[in-house]
């Protein structure tokens, strides 16, 4: 039992696997609360709980499955190039929306962070919320920030994102595929591009597209704060 636990392929498997197992829940219910995402983090930790597990065991496979999130994320070039006649055409409400989504991100986590008396750390923790996981852990990391709590932000941040942004977009209508791309990929980066996709060719490859400028947005702006 030990060298199954040791070993990494463990952590790989039980990710997969309780991937799947949300997606085939998801494909039946077609509901945004039983994303695959969100049920794959529920299965495995209740798995490593009942079971009672280390997560360092998990951590294993699982911190292979991290370096995969840089490639991914470099996947979603491939619905930008099928969409840059658009892209061309929203050049600047494009870096104009990333720019303000970012920068509005930013000032409300430090504003929160101000009225809650919170820690610094925190606060760097809490920064890149909106952004990739790779670009957020980096970035939390050379600013004193604690790791830990910067991947619990930006996975709730792109949750919420998934589950909300077909409801706002209904509640706000709106209508525009560019608009409602560039603030899912703005606000709620790789896990709402994936909500994104779904909704549309053109809002998953703004959102997309989107997701990597306000990565590049919001350590400009943190370095000038």
């Amino acid at each position: 039992m030990k060298e199954i636990l040791n070993n990494s392929l463990f952590g790989i498997s039980i990710t997969l696997i309780a991937f799947e197992i949300g997606t085939i829940i998801y494909k039946k219910v077609k509901s945004p609360l039983c994303s695959p995402f969100i049920l794959a983090i529920i299965f495995i930790i209740s798995f490593l709980v009942i079971f009672k597990i280390p997560s360092d065991s998990y951590q294993k496979g699982g911190s292979i499955i991290n370096m995969m999130l840089t490639p991914a994320t470099s996947a979603l070039a491939i619905s930008m190039f099928h969409k840059i006649k658009t892209i061309k055409a929203n050049f600047v409400p494009i870096i104009v929306g990333t720019f303000v989504g970012s920068l509005v991100s930013i000032c409300s986590i430090i504003l929160m962070c101000k009225m809650f008396n919170l820690d610094n750390s925190i606060t760097s923790s809490m920064i890149p919320k909106s952004v990739t996981m790779p670009i957020a852990i980096d970035l939390a990391e050379k600013t004193g920030g604690i790791t830990p709590v910067t991947i619990t932000c930006v996975c709730i941040t792109g949750i919420f994102g998934a589950i909300f942004s077909p409801i706002l977009s209904k509640i706000f209508k709106l209508n525009n595929p560019v608009s409602v791309g560039l603030a899912i990929g703005t606000s709620s980066h790789g896990v709402g591009t994936a909500k994104a996709i779904e909704m549309g060719e053109t809002e998953g490859a703004l959102s997309g597209i989107a997701v990597g400028l306000s990565g590049i947005m919001t350590v400009i702006i943190y370095l000038f704060l």
